[in-house]
């Protein structure tokens, strides 16, 4: 320990402690055999452990990762959830100012005496009162300790204790990356949200939103093509990338042919729809195939590191394409993103419509189809692809889509990951998105959630539907975002502290989708007014925060705290975005709403001229 003031005391430490952790596919409980209680190593010698069960409206998370993830069984897929334990720690010595002494390997963690609050003799300072994490190989504590100092140590048996985030800076890291904008183009959109939370590092999710006005065909004014699309990527970020930069565009380029060539006002559905699929799988041949003709080609691995870095990783995508015109909105779903529609009942609550179907080694129509195209084969294994990917159709992931003579050139003179053990006849992953079409409603004031896997790992459709109508509903109390709120007043009553949505029957559920009610039961979870709270003005971060923990302050600064890589066994990468429907302003412009975006993502003020 370091030379400081140390004084003998016999002194009695509490901390009330949390632990989140995986269940029981292979890891350690936190009981033994015999039903007790497992203690921490630094610990061990001293400490007397009492339990009793967590609160069952607390959340249990559930993490599964959807990409290119880890094979079934590892801690990374196995459920998580809280357990409170109260730690009673009975020391003789207490370090002033410190509670960690240091050896040549590590550090072990020594107690200071403290009760929940700090107490104070003559002479003496009070001493800062702090809460932490502990951060294990499949569990998290969280707990409240007394001292000074840096707290981000390694304690000897490998566990890393961290100081958590507090509820205003969980706030601050949450809100890091929300936009939201004013559509004030009369054309049936008002508004949309967009928030994104990291886990990786960087973050491997990206998304894009973008307005095409376009000449009405036959007649005169002008028709806008809006498209907002959520890109999961996996085993890196330059899929995703990639797909911000140029999707839109590829399908923008197929759908404006189609229409120029379409004898009518306006292309048959089919047509359309071949449109967009044409765009979709352009674009992956580019970043599958024609990257490797030129590569080849170049013969330098400077050019290959740059060109293949989209195929070698992975991306879901999950794009929206609105014309104004006809009010039709399509979702082209290649993954396991997902898109749903909130729409007011006679009921007076929402309904929740899945847009997307979950395109996953898990979807039985998905399994039907990959085994009419390779027959004598078993392309899905435990629900997923060769055994490895889950999503089963997704843009890049170019191992489960080149030859092996493809992989084997590109080893020899550059550098490529083996081609799968099971792999026979590729392709096996496509990049051709299955497509619906819905007709939007905007004067009754639909709205249109799009996401990544990870928060419908963590939220069921009818939960972020209500989610949002709760937060709508919050908006006509404030003095702010007048046009919006106008839109929006006239159509809406109060729900009285529940969730104004109708929750689906069970067995309702859509194939190749988690049910609602097993995301229920993983996360040990029971329904409740009180579990969910309504704190920002970005609708898009607000559901990320009832994702996390919702009123469960403690979770949700939990969750934030945890570090890259750690905080992926607990959470994926999240992007939401929220669209809505309805008639306002005309003026033509699309205006930042400040109260509702990052100071960071503001537009830089103009010099004057």
């Amino acid at each position: 320990m370091h030379r400081t003031a140390i004084r003998a005391v016999r002194t009695k430490l509490q901390c009330a402690s949390r632990s989140l952790r995986p269940s029981r596919h292979g890891v350690h409980s936190l009981f033994d055999a015999t039903g007790s209680p497992r203690i921490p190593s630094f610990l061990r010698s001293t400490a007397a452990i009492r339990t009793r069960p967590f609160s069952s409206s607390s959340p249990v998370l559930h993490k599964s990762n959807s990409s290119s993830r880890p094979a079934p069984g590892e801690p990374l897929h196995a459920s998580m959830f809280f357990r409170r334990t109260t730690v009673a720690l009975v020391s003789a010595l207490v370090g002033y100012g410190a509670w960690y002494s240091y050896n040549g390997n590590g550090a072990d963690m020594v107690s200071r005496g403290y009760s929940n609050a700090a107490k104070t003799t003559p002479g003496d300072a009070a001493v800062p009162t702090r809460s932490v994490l502990v951060i294990g190989a499949d569990e998290l504590k969280t707990g409240t300790y007394v001292g000074e100092g840096p707290i981000h140590k390694t304690t000897g048996d490998g566990q890393i204790v961290v100081e958590m985030l507090s509820p205003d800076l969980a706030t601050q890291k949450l809100r890091k990356m929300e936009e939201s904008f004013f559509v004030n183009r009369g054309q049936g959109v008002v508004r949309y949200d967009v928030s994104q939370l990291p886990s990786n590092s960087p973050i491997e999710d990206d998304h894009v939103e973008k307005i095409v006005e376009v000449p009405v065909k036959g007649g005169n004014g002008s028709s806008d093509w809006m498209f907002w699309g959520v890109f999961d990527g996996h085993s890196g970020w330059a899929t995703s990338a990639t797909l911000r930069q140029a999707l839109v565009g590829a399908v923008g380029g197929e759908l404006n042919k189609t229409y120029k060539a379409a004898a009518g006002l306006a292309p048959s559905p089919e047509a359309i729809d071949a449109a967009i699929k044409d765009g979709f799988l352009r674009l992956d041949d580019e970043i599958v195939n024609q990257s490797v003709q030129r590569v080849l080609q170049s013969n330098s691995k400077m050019i290959a590191a740059e060109t293949l870095a989209a195929a070698f990783a992975g991306s879901c995508a999950l794009l929206s394409f609105y014309d104004s015109t006809s009010k039709l909105l399509r979702v082209a779903c290649t993954g396991d993103s997902r898109a749903v529609l909130g729409r007011k009942s006679a009921s007076g609550k929402w309904t929740a419509t899945p847009l997307s179907v979950d395109q996953t080694g898990s979807n039985p129509d998905e399994v039907i189809r990959l085994r009419k195209e390779h027959p004598n084969e078993e392309p899905v294994r435990n629900g997923r692809i060769l055994g490895g990917l889950e999503p089963s159709r997704a843009f890049g992931d170019a191992r489960y889509k080149w030859t092996q003579d493809i992989t084997d050139r590109l080893r020899g003179k550059f550098f490529a990951r083996p081609a799968p053990v099971l792999l026979k006849t590729p392709p096996y992953v496509t990049a051709e998105p299955v497509i619906t079409t819905t007709k939007i409603e905007p004067e009754k004031g639909d709205f249109v959630i799009l996401a990544t896997d990870g928060l419908w790992e963590m939220l069921t459709n009818e939960e972020v539907v209500g989610l949002v109508g709760k937060w709508i509903e919050s908006q006509k109390s404030s003095t702010s975002n007048g046009q919006f709120n106008s839109v929006w007043a006239r159509l809406f009553g109060s729900s009285k502290g529940e969730l104004p949505v109708e929750n689906k029957q069970q067995g309702q559920a859509e194939d190749g989708q988690k049910s609602p009610e097993d995301l229920m039961r993983r996360r040990g979870l029971e329904s409740g007014k009180d579990r969910f709270v309504v704190v920002d003005n970005n609708v898009a971060t607000h559901i990320v925060r009832n994702a996390l923990g919702g009123s469960n302050q403690e979770q949700v600064s939990a969750l934030l705290t945890l570090p890259a890589p750690t905080s992926r066994r607990y959470r994926d990468d999240l992007t939401v975005q929220v669209i809505f429907f309805g008639y306002g302003d005309k003026s033509g412009d699309v205006v930042v709403n400040r109260e509702a975006t990052a100071e960071s993502k503001l537009p830089e003020p103009r010099a004057k001229l």
